[in-house]
């Protein structure tokens, strides 16, 4: 957009803050349109930005004035509205398709249904700890209009993106991109399973034979799917024996231009089945980009998973409590169980996103066995699951605790893996782990000193658990 245009923001959220910020700092004129209420703090924001703007609603009489419509992911692609103010010649797009013309640096393009933050987390620190000066956002939590601000010192991106942001990506164009996993997820937005992957699939979209694809050898979808993206260089991360990046015991095995590279993960917090996966995946990636092994290697000793996926909370009476509130759909609870053998006490539930929760039934069989139900999915995932292990319910998190501590015995695992949303009961993913967490806190001060003990990584804790 040039200066002096018009464009109209619709949703402020994360992205659409740092869009306006962007825009009003190039001369372009702003309006936003929120469906929601505003709190203060943003009404103030719009203030001091000179925005205008409309609330509890996308009217089209409000978006029609603007040159063009800027749509934040959190907004489907669907509406009605967009499809009218395209026929009115009025430019619609996503964050994605508005940054494509402005970026000139190499992006590394992360996605999946489940291990996109820490992957893309754990590129971002292998690249920096080879010297590379690198912006890490996207879906990550900063946006990339942030980096548009101020792109001066970068060499390259690593982008976390969802289906969301890729569903409206334009022309955007990814040098290194990875597709991690498909599971079901979003379905309530997406429509089907075949909308959603559709969706994911657009992360290779325009690349070329000098740009790389990153896909799991685990993931028969993913693997075909992307035999059908185009012509780049494709490379496999998994359990085959053609991986170029194979797991191996405790590491991951590299086969890299003529050459066996091995990367332990032994005593580092990525030593878990799923630690396993994301530094193959995250490996590939950096030896792409020329990262030296040594680097790599002291760069994964020195890496920290992020809050509320698969973290540690305490021990009490020999049972372990892990967070696993970022687990918001079926693939997410299922690669948090196969950390374990068994004797797991799960906690889940939260609001439906449209997810097939019968893929829960042959783990949740095999290494549950009592499931906790909370929030408004409870009746669907207990009938999904009916018969595979025994089902109570509770209605807050703190009973869902105090009634897994209840039951709990020593070898046991208390896991909060939801398999939905937050919302229903909770801000955010991030708000359900700190209730679980204090409420935790809580049950483990009622025992006996002598009961407790500290503990060491999480992946210490679960590779003794195995």
């Amino acid at each position: 957009m040039a200066a002096n245009s018009h464009v109209a923001v619709m949703g402020l959220g994360v992205s659409g803050r740092a869009a306006v910020r962007y825009l009003v700092s190039r001369g372009i004129r702003v309006s936003v349109s929120e469906a929601g209420h505003l709190r203060p703090s943003d009404l103030a924001f719009l203030a001091e930005q000179g925005v205008d703007h409309e609330l509890g609603g996308h009217t089209l009489a409000f978006l029609q004035r603007a040159d063009g419509v800027l749509v934040s992911p959190g907004i489907s692609w669907d509406l009605e509205i967009l499809q009218e103010l395209r026929a009115r010649g009025i430019t619609v797009q996503g964050e994605l398709a508005m940054a494509a013309p402005l970026l000139h640096k190499p992006v590394v393009a992360i996605t999946g249904t489940n291990g996109k933050t820490t992957v893309t987390a754990l590129v971002g620190e292998l690249l920096q700890g080879a010297g590379r000066k690198v912006f890490v956002g996207g879906n990550i939590g900063t946006s990339l209009f942030d980096y548009l601000m101020n792109p001066e010192g970068v060499d390259l991106l690593v982008l976390e993106l969802s289906s969301f942001q890729l569903e409206a990506a334009g022309d955007f164009k990814a040098d290194v991109a990875l597709l991690l996993n498909l599971t079901p997820d979003h379905l309530d937005r997406h429509g089907s399973m075949a909308g959603y992957a559709a969706a994911k699939m657009k992360i290779f979209a325009g690349q070329g034979p000098e740009d790389i694809a990153i896909v799991s050898g685990d993931d028969p979808l993913g693997r075909d799917l992307l035999k059908q993206s185009g012509p780049q260089r494709r490379l496999l991360f998994g359990h085959d024996d053609e991986c170029q990046a194979k797991i191996a015991g405790h590491g991951v095995r590299l086969e890299w231009q003529g050459k066996s590279e091995y990367y332990d993960l032994t005593e580092t917090m990525l030593d878990t089945a799923t630690g396993h996966l994301n530094s193959a995946a995250a490996i590939l990636a950096a030896r792409s980009l020329d990262c030296p092994p040594e680097s790599i290697v002291s760069s994964l000793k020195g890496f920290q998973v992020a809050a509320h996926r698969m973290a540690l909370v305490g021990t009490g009476a020999g049972v372990a409590y892990y967070d696993d509130s970022k687990a918001t759909n079926t693939g997410a609870v299922l690669s948090a169980l196969d950390n374990f053998s068994g004797n797991v006490i799960l906690i889940a539930g939260g609001r439906d996103k449209g997810d097939d929760y019968t893929l829960l039934r042959t783990s949740v069989k095999g290494k549950v066995r009592l499931l906790i139900l909370i929030g408004e999915a409870a009746d669907l995932i207990a009938r999904a699951v009916e018969g595979a292990t025994e089902i109570r319910r509770a209605a807050s998190m703190d009973e869902a605790v105090k009634l897994a501590a209840s039951v709990a015995r020593a070898g046991d695992t208390v896991l909060l893996s939801p398999a939905c949303s937050s919302f229903d009961m909770f801000e955010n993913y991030g708000h359900r782990g700190r209730v679980f967490a204090t409420a935790v806190r809580k049950v483990l001060d009622r025992r006996p000193t002598g009961e407790q003990r500290p503990v060491g990584t999480a992946a210490q804790a679960l590779t003794a658990r195995r």
